[in-house]
């Protein structure tokens, strides 16, 4: 890692929409004496000045141009700060050279990402380069996948503390949830529809849901891909759109720790929908949101629709014998923005202040910092992690 970097963290697309509001939060919670020192990075000052006066950041926050199409810039961007957090999406189209920059250079890394063929991608291609440079490489630090992957670790230390081992069968189970995915969201959907019908190999890894452990395939997963009535939560289910990537992040997150969790550990994430015919009715939106239509990169809600949001996941752990354990992660805020902001910038602080001891290489963030996470999403970002019982 780069200590002795100028900055502890850059953020990489400020004047985006996303970007604008990692920023905001940076500059209400942390100011200028707040512990953190962090700039402004994108291709315009002129925007980026503009977005740090709208949003009230300290006149002296720095102000950095960089441009994903000129590496130099990237170069000279990551040489000064100990993490790069970058909302600039899809990632498959704009996030390659930093990666590379980072990784070559010893910085840490941190984006948004939900694109699992991108992300396998640059596993293969610089995991060993970080692992030698000290780069903390982190991808999905939004709501795809952090409520997700840690939700699975909080359920199995949970497990471990109440029925002495982890489980391996765990259901996630979206109850609630309030607000609309992100434009970036939908554009690497398209983005990663485009590279499968380009490329057979990408098509590949998409179907697999061990896409993101290089050198170990576990037992057969439910494909989540039909609605049906699930008995463990008295309600019908129907697919849920970021499962295609969540499902693989936690199985990462297994093998990343060493597999506690077991080689057998089985996964799937659903909606809870209640009746047939909503389930049927949430699979076609589903479907839906590869086409046209819904936010743009760079759109997204108003203040009011995003504190108006909110999510609430049930995770159902269940024993070989049969026993069942119930833990809750729930946010405060629409999951695509509000909370994902908070998220990522959590887990950027997080990275660099409390989690010195995480060696080099392409992690995931809740094998990279664990209860530390959970215990700063907790204390700043409006999550919170409840146990709600064993059956």
């Amino acid at each position: 890692m780069a200590s002795a970097a100028e900055l502890d963290i850059i953020v990489y697309g400020a004047s985006g929409f996303t970007g604008r509001l990692v920023a905001a939060y940076l500059a209400s919670r942390y100011g200028s004496s707040g512990g953190v020192n962090w700039a402004m990075a994108g291709r315009s000052l002129e925007k980026l000045a503009a977005v740090r006066d709208e949003i009230g950041a300290p006149a002296e926050t720095p102000l950095i141009a960089a441009d994903a199409s000129d590496p130099a810039s990237l170069d000279a961007m990551v040489d000064r700060t100990k993490a790069v957090l970058t909302t600039v999406g899809p990632y498959q189209l704009y996030g390659t050279a930093l990666v590379a920059a980072c990784a070559k250079a010893g910085t840490d890394y941190l984006d948004l990402c939900g694109e699992p063929a991108w992300m396998r991608q640059m596993i293969d291609a610089h995991h060993a380069t970080a692992q030698a440079s000290g780069a903390r490489i982190v991808f999905s630090c939004g709501f795809d996948s952090i409520p997700f992957e840690l939700g699975v670790f909080f359920l199995q230390e949970t497990a471990k503390a109440q029925l002495g081992a982890p489980v391996s069968r765990v259901k996630g189970r979206v109850r609630k949830m309030r607000g609309t995915h992100s434009g970036g969201t939908a554009a690497s959907m398209k983005a990663t529809i485009a590279a499968a019908a380009r490329d057979p190999s990408v098509l590949r890894l998409l179907k697999n849901p061990f896409a993101l452990t290089p050198g170990f395939e576990g037992p057969k997963q439910p494909l989540g891909l039909l609605p049906h009535y699930d008995a463990d939560v008295g309600g019908w289910v129907a697919p849920f759109v970021m499962a295609a990537i969540n499902t693989r992040n936690v199985h990462r997150s297994n093998a990343l720790m060493g597999h506690p969790w077991g080689t057998d550990f089985v996964y799937d994430e659903m909606m809870v929908a209640g009746t047939e015919a909503i389930a049927s009715a949430i699979a076609g939106a589903i479907q839906a949101m590869a086409g046209p239509g819904g936010p743009k990169p760079g759109e997204g809600p108003s203040k009011e629709e995003r504190e108006a949001g909110f999510y609430d996941i049930l995770f159902l752990g269940i024993s070989t014998n049969g026993q069942q354990i119930r833990t809750a992660v729930a946010g405060d805020m629409d999951p695509g923005y509000g909370s994902t902001s908070k998220m990522i910038t959590e887990s950027a602080i997080c990275l660099v202040h409390d989690s010195t001891d995480v060696a080099g290489g392409i992690w995931t963030p809740g094998a990279a910092m664990r209860s530390r996470l959970v215990d700063r999403l907790i204390a700043h970002a409006g999550l919170t992690f409840t146990v709600e019982g064993e059956r």
